[in-house]
């Protein structure tokens, strides 16, 4: 078996190897088409990433108020949002919901890709950050309370502080999760890596080469993601806190 790594140095037009893997005149290598696919996993997960951890903080704090209302609604939220595979849910955002709200339609499918897959994962913010908070001695709400401190003070200034210190661990998980959760874009012509990967490989039958190059991009996003998380953990961690050092 011989490996062939100047595949990636070739013009996806003709298979002719390039003098440079960037390209020129406009011609495109295997190297600039494999940058760009990382480029669009990177934005579907960001943007994903953020909208999870919005949506599912706020749901997480809604599950653990006083409210039977709101602690239904987020309970509803989290069940449904975990409990459907995220491929389906995908399917639903790009073929189903636009043909309910056809403003959908308009609407880019890399767009609806960030709200499946950012809503999916909420589910799952949702339940560790509820975890977090209900961890707390119970003490610490009423303490604040006792001070004068309305609810949503409390929460502000006492509960949440400590409360996401404690899932800092299990959300780089989940954000290394959303990662590897982005490649399922592929399946509404979202043009990231695994789309790459399949498409590349049988045009140029190195499959060897091009998904071991997907494999280590993959490794490095969500390698830098954990790094980013540990260091801040580091920063933000509470002197005694169970798990300190």
């Amino acid at each position: 078996m011989t490996w062939d790594w100047q595949v990636f140095c070739k013009n996806t037009l003709d298979q002719e190897v390039m003098p440079s893997c960037f390209g020129s005149g406009g011609d495109i290598t295997y190297l600039q088409w494999m940058l760009s696919a990382w480029g669009w996993t990177l934005s579907v997960s960001l943007l994903a990433l953020v909208l999870a951890l919005v949506t599912g903080s706020l749901v997480g704090i809604l599950r653990t108020t006083p409210s039977r209302a709101f602690v239904a609604f987020g309970n509803a939220w989290t069940e449904l949002f975990r409990n459907i595979p995220l491929l389906v849910q995908i399917f639903l955002w790009y073929h189903v919901l636009p043909s309910l709200f056809p403003a959908l339609r308009a609407v880019p499918s890399f767009v609806l890709v960030v709200f499946a897959l950012g809503f999916f994962t909420s589910a799952r913010i949702a339940e560790q950050v509820r975890a977090g908070i209900q961890s707390l001695p119970r003490g610490q709400r009423y303490a604040g309370l006792a001070l004068g401190l309305t609810l949503p003070q409390t929460y502000r200034y006492v509960l949440l502080p400590m409360a996401f210190r404690i899932v800092i661990p299990p959300l780089t998980s989940e954000s290394m999760n959303i990662v590897k959760n982005s490649s399922v874009a592929f399946a509404v012509s979202i043009a990231e890596l695994t789309m790459f990967s399949i498409q590349a490989s049988e045009e140029t039958s190195r499959n060897i080469e091009i998904y071991l190059a997907v494999t280590g991009l993959y490794f490095i996003s969500a390698f830098a993601i954990n790094r980013v998380a540990l260091f801040i953990e580091k920063r933000v961690r509470v002197p005694g806190m169970v798990g300190s050092k």
